[in-house]
């Protein structure tokens, strides 16, 4: 098994669809990788990943616009043809762990606190009861 973690911010507010009866939210979360070129000169590269979380908690209202998550999953790409008619991929990726970890310009208290809530509902909803 492939698996993928990293840290990224949402690039929209998520889409919450029914699929078969569960609820699956989508959303486009991004990596920005800065780095300094053979020049010195400093370099940044945005990876965008499509993301799909089958929610089992009501983390959907906190997944919005900029909302920084850290996120654990099974990626794969799917190959596509632009507009212009160019070959292009796109990272996708079933998200199996997801965690708020805060937002831009948001007062820290409420949304920390917020944060702790769902959190300690995930985890308590992993635990198996023997």
């Amino acid at each position: 098994m492939i698996k993928l973690q990293f840290i990224g911010n949402l690039g929209h507010d998520a889409i919450r669809r029914e699929v078969n009866g569960a609820s699956v939210l989508n959303f486009s979360a991004a990596h920005t990788y800065r780095f300094k070129d053979q020049h010195g000169v400093q370099q940044e590269r945005t990876t965008w990943v499509d993301c799909a979380y089958w929610e089992r908690t009501n983390v959907g209202p906190h997944l919005t616009t900029g909302t920084q998550v850290y996120l654990e999953g099974i990626p794969s790409l799917e190959a596509y043809v632009t507009n212009s008619g160019e070959p292009a991929a796109g990272l996708k990726l079933r998200v199996t762990n997801l965690q708020l970890l805060g937002r831009r310009r948001e007062g820290p208290r409420q949304f920390d606190d917020d944060i702790k809530e769902i959190n300690d509902a995930a985890s308590a909803a992993d635990d198996l009861p023997f």
